[in-house]
Formats: structure tokens, C-alpha cells, sequence
């Protein structure tokens, strides 16, 4: 059931952390990627908009926008992949840190997965929790309802049971809903 999910993924979803770290003290240290997993399966990382080659240099600040893909096909891969012969061609939008350190201290970051990485990193992350918009949760739950009819044991917001009818036409308040998916 949990691939149902998988869209948030790519669209972004939130996660509160410690900032003004590195891309690689975030991955490795806070959300437990593997320095190995990093390596050799994330092979394109963009930080607000722009492609990042040092992972160790590069501070996340409050509120960035970390995306990050596996190998993507082509010149336009090669050229966005870190550490390609061909990023060179790229120098003039590439990321480049004004900032060499920042106190750590609590923020959010925003994380989008794309192409195979949705379907490795997704069930982890979902597992830990994320949060996302809820009116982006509540239109999902409406356009769902049938596909969770079936093939769902239980939904719980804020340890209280809800069936996915009443979880349909609930109006969500905040801004944000926390979602936290464990697969059976």
C-alpha cells in the first residue's frame, strides 16, 4: 500500500532537523544514508535549484530544498551528475557556497526523491515520518477513497483510529500533517 504514497515523494516532503551542516553530515549523520549508498547511488543532487558537486562543503540552511536522483540518462545526466567530466559545462548555475559555517540549529528541510530513489529511500523515510501540506493529504485521501477501501487494516491521526471514509471528509486544520506509514 505504501507505493500509493510514493508521490509525495517526488512533489517534497518536509523534514525537521538540525541545519547549517553539510549535504553529507544531513544524509549520513541525521537521516542514516549510508557514505556508500551516497556514493553510488545518488549521483545527482540539486540544492535550491542548483546542481551540487561537494557534498562536504555544501551547508543546508533553514527552509533549503534538497532534491536528489539517481543517474539520470544522457548528456543532460552526465553533465548534472556530481563529479562528471562534463559538470564543467554547468560552472555558471552549479552551487557555490558563500558561507563556509553555520551555528547547527533546528529547521526543516525539504527533501524531493526522484526516479529510483522513490522506491528505496521511500518506505525509509515514511517509516521515520515526514510532514506535508494537508490540503495536498486531504485532496489525496478523496481522490483514494476506493483504492483504500481495500487493502488497508487501520489509518491512526494522533493515536486515535480512523476509518479512510471519515479520514476523506475530514478539513484539515494546519498547515502541515506529519505522516508516518509502517508497511505490514
Amino acid at each position: 500500500m505504501i507505493p500509493i504514497f510514493f508521490q509525495f515523494l517526488q512533489k517534497g516532503f518536509v523534514v525537521k532537523t538540525k541545519v547549517g551542516c553539510s549535504i553529507m553530515t544531513l544524509l549520513c549523520e541525521q537521516l542514516d544514508l549510508s557514505p556508500e549508498y551516497l556514493e553510488n547511488n545518488i549521483q545527482t543532487i540539486f540544492l535550491d535549484s542548483k546542481p551540487v558537486d561537494d557534498l562536504d562543503t555544501t551547508i543546508i540552511r533553514d527552509e533549503s530544498v534538497l532534491a536528489l536522483s539517481a543517474a539520470m540518462p544522457g548528456l543532460l545526466g552526465a553533465m548534472l551528475r556530481r563529479g562528471s567530466y562534463y559538470a564543467q559545462m554547468r560552472s555558471e548555475i552549479s552551487h557555490r557556497d558563500e558561507i563556509k559555517s553555520m551555528p547547527l540549529q533546528e529547521g526543516r528541510v525539504i527533501i524531493k526523491l526522484f526516479n529510483l530513489l522513490i522506491p528505496e529511500l521511500g518506505p525509509t523515510f515514511f517509516e521515520r515520518g515526514v510532514w506535508i501540506n494537508s490540503k495536498d493529504l486531504q485532496e489525496f485521501f478523496k481522490k483514494h477513497l476506493n483504492d483504500f477501501q481495500t487493502g488497508l487494516e487501520n489509518i491512526r491521526v494522533d493515536d486515535e483510529e480512523y476509518d479512510i471514509e471519515k479520514l476523506s471528509k475530514m478539513e484539515w486544520t494546519s498547515g502541515e500533517v506529519f505522516l508516518k506509514l509502517r508497511a505490514i
